[in-house]
């Protein structure tokens, strides 16, 4: 059961309404109750055509929807690619994608980037790739804080060359940027990867809630819907809340059979629509 006490939600439309072209699914996601989305990058290549742009935000604003989180250009994610922040030789790609990616960001009023570090690349010295992902932060970083925006990196599971394992991984390198640029990149909390890559999440949680962006769940094992594993999601949300977290928690999971059925699966666990049931009205008084 989600319970209110969760807060606000948002569906990541890259994993979720999938039975679907990823034009209608911001529509989908508002039919289902959702009032905010995030997205992977939404496009095949870091450079798409203006059409294929216009596209994607068309269908976020006809939906009505908010986009909280963006990612950046990440490869080819089908055969392994993990980012491009940290891969020699892909700079110039980088740099348009991140222009892009802020271009879109400022016209959808989405304020948070998400970008995966990249793969350990066979032949490149990894103390190099750990420089020019730092380059590349700080890059991204003084362009987010132009924008007022803020750039996250997260650990991941289920990818051996990836070396970002543990949220102390993401802020080693968070903590390479100049102190000028303090607080424009966080810590994205995917409680899903913490919780497999064996992080004491809640010890974690406690340690470093000041550093976090953003905020995902999944249940582990499996990556599907909330309560289909032994995750205690529920108690590591009602924690990030307690502790003052006040984002969005975004539903980063596969269904494990269709969205729609895990979803009518959580709204018979109180979870209406995508969003958190509000509390019964009390009969015969005010609730105030």
């Amino acid at each position: 059961m989600l319970p209110a006490s969760w807060g606000p939600v948002d569906a990541n439309i890259s994993i979720l309404f999938t039975e679907l072209p990823m034009e209608r699914r911001p529509a989908a996601a508002r039919a289902a109750g959702f009032t905010a989305i995030e997205a992977w990058w939404p496009f095949a290549s870091a450079g798409p055509a203006d059409a294929e742009v216009e596209a994607f935000e068309r269908a976020v604003r006809d939906a009505g929807v908010e986009l909280v989180s963006l990612n950046g250009f990440a490869g080819e994610m089908a055969s392994g690619d993990r980012g491009i922040l940290s891969w020699p030789g892909r700079e110039l790609e980088f740099e348009d994608n991140l222009d892009l990616l802020l271009a879109i960001g400022v016209r959808l009023g989405c304020g948070r980037f998400n970008l995966l570090y990249g793969n350990r690349q066979e032949g490149a010295d990894p103390a190099a790739q750990d420089e020019l992902a730092a380059q590349h932060l700080a890059q991204a970083g003084r362009a987010a804080q132009r924008a007022g925006a803020v750039v996250v990196v997260e650990p991941l599971s289920g990818a051996p060359a990836y070396p970002l394992r543990t949220a102390d991984d993401v802020l080693s390198v968070i903590d390479r940027l100049p102190e000028s640029l303090a607080g424009t990149a966080l810590l994205l909390a995917d409680l899903y990867h913490l919780c497999v890559n064996g992080e004491d999440v809640p010890a974690v949680l406690d340690r470093v809630l000041a550093r976090i962006g953003h905020v995902q769940v999944a249940d582990a094992p499996g990556r599907h819907e909330p309560g289909t594993g032994t995750a205690d999601l529920d108690g590591w949300v009602r924690q990030l809340r307690d502790l003052g977290y006040q984002g969005s928690i975004g539903l980063e999971y596969a269904p494990l059979h269709s969205t729609t059925e895990g979803l009518a699966e959580l709204a018979c666990r109180g979870f209406a629509g995508g969003r958190p049931p509000r509390p019964a009205q009390r009969s015969g008084g005010s609730d105030r």
